[in-house]
């Protein structure tokens, strides 16, 4: 009697043990599967949508350039070589024509990325600007007259850089890593072509999607209109 209560018991542990892999079977095939694409996945559940290969490439090329420019303004002359000898000529070479210039922007270029905005009113590669974006305008103007928006994140992270543009920053400084020696060699044949073409439509964007390359770059917004008083009305009638 014993062996058959023992045999039942045994039973009824297979049985539920058995079921229990049925059910949780059951439940993992209507699990949602991990989406195949992390970005996408981002967009869907948050409304992030970061910066394509194209967009991250021109927005790169132009900070580069914007660079390059900045320093080229630069008209001093650098000591490449020096001698004991004091009646041998010493060798300067200027700045703007030096690899150190080169150097030297390439290590900041990406930094400008920060300053950019989110502009989400735009759907175009213009979406990424500098300035404040038309939205956050309004908002601000909102806040200054006292009225209270909740936007679910303090007041002094309004103007933090999104995570479209820190990792738009994170992509520009991959790109100039991946492309440095080309970079370079366009460098030194003195940029006769222009590095959005050079860069992004001959080599990153070759063969891909390279519309964002003809679009502008994106603009700051204009500043809000002030509102219109009397003080204002009595000025241009004077005028009149």
């Amino acid at each position: 009697m014993k062996q058959f209560t023992n045999g039942v018991e045994q039973f009824t542990l297979f049985l539920l043990f058995t079921l229990l892999i049925t059910f949780t079977s059951g439940d993992e095939d209507k699990r949602p599967s991990p989406p195949s694409n992390q970005e996408n996945f981002e967009f869907e559940q948050y409304g992030v949508k970061y910066a394509s290969p194209c967009e991250a490439c021109k927005i790169t090329a132009f900070e580069l350039e914007a660079k390059l420019f900045e320093t080229g303004k630069n008209g001093e002359m650098l000591t490449t070589s020096y001698h004991i000898d004091a009646t041998k000529e010493i060798k300067r070479k200027e700045y703007k024509k030096s690899q150190v210039r080169l150097i030297e922007s390439l290590e900041t270029a990406c930094d400008g990325i920060l300053t950019y905005s989110l502009h989400k009113e735009r759907q175009d590669s213009t979406r990424f600007a500098k300035g404040q974006s038309q939205t956050f305008q309004t908002l601000h103007g909102l806040v200054a007259k006292g009225v209270k928006v909740d936007l679910g994140m303090p007041y002094e992270m309004w103007d933090k850089p999104p995570a479209e543009v820190t990792d738009l920053k994170a992509k520009c400084e991959h790109l100039l890593e991946k492309y440095e020696s080309e970079i370079e060699d366009w460098y030194n044949e003195g940029e006769t072509v222009p590095l959005n073409d050079f860069l992004c439509k001959n080599l990153v964007l070759k063969g891909k999607d390279d519309k964002c390359l003809s679009e502008k770059i994106g603009l700051p917004p204009p500043p809000a209109e002030a509102p219109k008083t009397k003080k204002n009305q009595n000025v241009k009638k004077a005028e009149l």
